[in-house]
């Protein structure tokens, strides 16, 4: 018999609420310490170090010391991936029910999906970049980059020739867990955000996933991919 994939066991560490509180926290790509992993998760430190440790050995997490902190992540780009991929496949009826939060409100606008832009802004700088035929969906959930493309994004910046596609191609469709549209992913995905925080259109923010756009960046996505300031906060204003 053939070795199969332990799926049950990684499907088992997901699946405790507390688990996935923390793998969530950690989607955005960042490392943070056990204190603030308890927090996210609303458990105490002792109960999330145990915790920490299953996931450790379950290989969803890698653990750096630096002095006597212990920073955690994501084991890698696959682990967010499935995280992300989860999430978009469980359902919002139940939370919607309830009025969101300013700090939910603010990740479902814009936030970092490991290392690209997703959320409500995410999806409609995607959208415009299709319309536009920058780029097109492809086979094997991979968005194709046109000529045309390629001379857009050197303009803002992203050096499309110097970028080495992953095994999911140069562009990944990755599905928003929260907007049920696909937002721009992989290489091209990671410098397209990288250059719009260079540029000053979007700035990281310390304890969160979530981006702010900046009046500079408003008026830069209206004048490239004519996205309204007032008509995109609008329309998220109506889903909350």
């Amino acid at each position: 018999m053939s070795p199969q994939p332990n799926i049950s066991s990684v499907a088992f560490l997901i699946a405790d609420p507390a688990r996935a509180a923390m793998l969530m926290a950690l989607v955005n790509g960042s490392a943070m310490p056990a204190g603030e992993l308890a927090h996210a998760a609303g458990v105490t430190a002792q109960t999330a170090s145990a915790h920490l440790a299953k996931m450790l050995h379950g290989g969803l997490l890698s653990c750096e010391q630096q002095g006597r902190h212990r920073y955690y992540r994501l084991a890698d780009l696959h682990v967010a991936a499935a995280i992300e991929q989860l999430a978009a496949i469980s359902s919002l009826d139940a939370v919607r029910r309830k009025p969101l939060n300013r700090a939910q409100r603010d990740l479902r606008f814009a936030r970092c999906c490991y290392d690209h832009l997703a959320g409500q802004l995410g999806v409609a700088v995607t959208q415009a970049l299709q319309q536009r035929r920058f780029i097109a969906a492809g086979p094997d959930k991979q968005f194709e980059l046109s000529p045309a493309g390629s001379a857009w994004f050197a303009a803002i910046g992203v050096d499309v020739g110097a970028l080495k596609p992953t095994r999911n191609g140069l562009a990944r469709q990755c599905l928003d867990w929260t907007e049920r549209s696909h937002h721009l992913a992989g290489p091209l995905g990671v410098e397209l955000m990288n250059a719009l925080c260079v540029a000053g259109w979007l700035r990281r923010t310390k304890s969160s996933r979530a981006m702010q756009i900046t009046q500079k960046g408003w008026a830069g996505l209206k004048a490239q991919l004519d996205i309204d300031e007032s008509m995109l906060t609008a329309a998220a204003g109506m889903q909350q």
